[in-house]
């Protein structure tokens, strides 16, 4: 077979310089749609079964974070199902270089596992199949694609929890795969307490264009989401807008916005610290949560993270900090790892999707803890 790579498909992103020998494979990562950020990379490679390859990406040291690429290791998948790490990924000479032996005709390599948008709604599908949970659409993305919303729930808290602003953090929607799947199949305890008490309100992914584009950051039209609560415009953002009309209609008690980092290899999450008029239940909220997800969760952790913001330094164009003031409720952003959990690391897989859905999974007992103090 020629060698060949190829990403014209959902999500698929590498510019080819030179393919024409295993080893020496030269590739770029686009940059997204409409605007200068790149990172997320997803191609597939025909014709090299049992050939030593090594691929270079070249422009990996002018990425959104170069120091993302410290200690990382490629995703690889021959059937899209199953992602293992590729040990032979190095970044040297501010370059990515990938060397890897494939063992079939064709193979799979990514940032990060990809979340599909045929994946997305094969989900919404099953979600929304006698499971006691309704299928809202809140508005539109740029280029026409639905914004979901699931609701669930039966009490009067109210919790939004929303995913994939920035589409290449594809662990987001993973998360949110264990989040709804303990919520509509589990019969535990916590799944009842929160199910009786709260009133849910979840969109897996709020950037359905820039997810498909093959994206990092942005929509369609070069937006990057979680930079435009309270400026969006109809024209450049109305995913934004959609999803903040919709809180205006059911205002959240508990705002849980979910992401990856491309630099640190740990489970965290950001609060709201810096808005103006932060408040001590705020606080004391934040900190219950904190406790009741670290014990709900061994790969949560709280001892690494963002710095905090400084009072009245927050950047209320920001979810988390903009839906803490103006719904005056706990709002917090969790992020995961494209690397691994530094605290609890597995070479095979790294962070994953498995690991990510546990995650999510676990967050439904803390926050049905928590509950009765929002």
């Amino acid at each position: 077979m020629t060698l060949m790579i190829n990403s014209a498909f959902d999500g698929g992103n590498i510019v080819v310089h030179e393919a024409k020998e295993p080893g020496n494979i030269r590739l770029a990562i686009r940059k997204d749609n409409a605007s200068d950020f790149y990172q997320w990379f997803y191609y597939r490679l025909t014709g090299a079964k049992g050939q030593a390859c090594r691929m270079v990406l070249e422009n990996t040291k002018d990425s959104a974070f170069p120091d993302g690429w410290k200690d990382y290791k490629a995703c690889a998948s021959y059937d899209r199902k199953n992602w293992f790490r590729v040990e032979g990924t190095k970044y040297e000479n501010d370059k990515l270089i990938i060397e890897h032996t494939p063992e079939q005709d064709s193979i799979y390599y990514a940032y990060f596992a990809p979340y599909s948008a045929e994946r997305h709604h094969d989900r919404i599908a099953h979600y929304t199949g006698d499971h006691g949970v309704s299928l809202k659409v809140i508005g539109h993305s740029v280029e026409g694609q639905t914004l979901d919303c699931l609701e669930m729930g039966e009490g009067d808290t109210t919790i939004w929890v929303i995913a994939r602003q920035h589409p290449g953090e594809t662990m987001a929607e993973w998360w949110m795969d264990g989040f709804i799947s303990r919520l509509i199949e589990a019969n535990d305890e916590a799944t009842k307490t929160l199910l009786k008490k709260a009133k849910l309100f979840i969109v897996p992914n709020m950037n359905p264009d820039g997810s498909t584009h093959g994206n990092l950051r942005t929509n369609a039209k070069g937006a990057n989401l979680n930079r435009e609560w309270g400026v969006a415009t109809k024209e450049n953002c109305p995913e934004v807008l959609a999803t903040i009309a919709a809180m205006d209609k059911n205002p959240p008690r508990l705002c849980l916005d979910v992401h990856g980092d491309e630099n640190l290899p740990y489970n965290f999450i950001a609060g709201a610290e810096g808005i103006p008029g932060y408040t001590e239940k705020q606080a004391k909220n934040l900190e219950d949560f904190l406790s009741a997800y670290k014990k709900a969760s061994p790969d949560f952790q709280t001892e690494v993270g963002y710095p905090t913001s400084k009072p009245g330094d927050a950047n209320l164009t920001m979810c988390t900090n903009f839906t803490a003031h103006r719904y005056d409720c706990l709002s917090m952003t969790l992020e995961m790892p494209f690397k691994d959990n530094a605290n609890r690391p597995d070479k095979a897989v790294g962070w994953s999707p498995e690991r990510c859905g546990e995650l999510g999974a676990s967050a439904v007992e803390a926050m049905a803890e928590l509950v009765d103090q929002l």
